[in-house]
């Protein structure tokens, strides 16, 4: 049995290693041609010092003070020429994927099903050869064909299937929106990833999704990981758009209220004209008491204005999450998510 090593790089780019058994993981990626940063290789120096963001691993006694503190391991950095996993790990590279020796990785896909949604978005499947590893969250870049172009889009399937989901927002004279209305089944896109620091980490405390517009996509995914996994936290997502039209998939959304025990959600919309039942903004329906529980983590994925809004917001309550995760969009692609 291997398990699967996620490395994360400061510039956005994700790579996956094979680990055997009793294998160091700066062993793993050089056999997987990944230069992991090194020098000493025996826990002497620290060059090799990265961020253990999840898993578990045994660091063994055979490095110095000097590499790596106490201080430091009981907050989760590791020596890589010494950690051993023992299930799967998420580490946090403070470098660029470039100086590695290593980069993005790019596949096909084909696509299975489009289905517009009003004037608002597009469910766009495609079909790998390969079943793509990536954590639930990341988003990836779809080349436009015969535009010379690319679009940055979240998954909105759970990593480890060959079905690849994407929430895409329709947008006017859009290139991509353009090159949909008139694709079908089998036409065959390239992808490029995965990508970004916006994923669900690992934990039990509660967790509070804020997704606006088509910025659900990602959270679809992390629901999906939650529900395969049994998990039992708490979870509250709340949905937020514009119009009611905006408002899609809230049938799939509902659909975990069965497979979670403990997941809840709400829409939001911000048209005062709406009939819907919650209008307004995101953050006039955030629960009070959930901010409060100690150890709840704040998920959000939306365009600039909601993100500046929900962290303004925070900051001006003097909330302070276990940990906060956010990723703003534009139309065109997603900045560097920022956790």
């Amino acid at each position: 049995m291997c398990y699967t090593i996620a490395l994360n790089f400061e510039d956005g780019i994700t790579r996956f290693v094979d680990c055997k058994p009793g294998e160091k993981v700066l062993d793993a990626a050089f056999r997987n041609k990944i230069n992991l940063p090194m020098d000493c290789s025996d826990g002497v120096c620290g060059t090799c010092k990265c961020r253990a963001e999840s898993g578990s691993y045994d660091l063994g006694e055979d490095y110095i003070e000097d590499a790596l503190t106490e201080d430091e391991a009981a907050e989760g950095l590791v020596l890589t020429c010494q950690m051993v996993p023992s299930s799967d790990c998420v580490l946090s590279v403070p470098v660029t994927a470039a100086s590695c020796k290593t980069g993005q990785q790019t596949f096909a896909a084909t696509v299975t099903r489009i289905e517009p949604h009003h004037d608002a978005a597009v469910v766009l499947e495609l079909e790998a050869g390969d079943a793509p590893v990536f954590l639930p969250g990341q988003y990836v870049n779809i080349d436009v064909p015969g535009g010379g172009d690319h679009r940055s889009y979240s998954f909105s399937t759970a990593p480890g299937e060959r079905s690849l989901g994407f929430l895409i927002k329709k947008i006017p004279g859009g290139l991509m929106g353009n090159w949909l209305s008139c694709a079908k089944p089998g036409d065959t896109l390239a992808l490029t990833g995965p990508m970004g620091s916006f994923y669900l980490r690992d934990g039990d405390g509660p967790l509070l999704f804020l997704a606006g517009g088509t910025g659900l996509a990602p959270f679809l995914s992390m629901l999906e990981v939650l529900a395969r996994a049994g998990s039992r936290r708490h979870v509250h997502l709340i949905y937020g758009v514009t119009r009611d039209q905006d408002l899609v998939l809230v049938d799939q959304i509902a659909a975990y209220a069965k497979r979670l025990p403990n997941f809840t959600f709400a829409t939001v919309v911000a048209d005062p004209a709406s009939d819907h039942p919650r209008k307004g903004w995101v953050t006039q329906h955030m629960p009070e008491e959930m901010l409060a529980t100690p150890g709840v983590e704040v998920y959000l994925c939306g365009p600039p204005p909601m993100v500046d809004a929900v962290r303004h917001y925070l900051d001006d309550n003097g909330i302070r999450p276990a940990s906060f995760h956010y990723e703003k969009f534009t139309p065109n692609a997603p900045l560097k998510a920022i956790a």
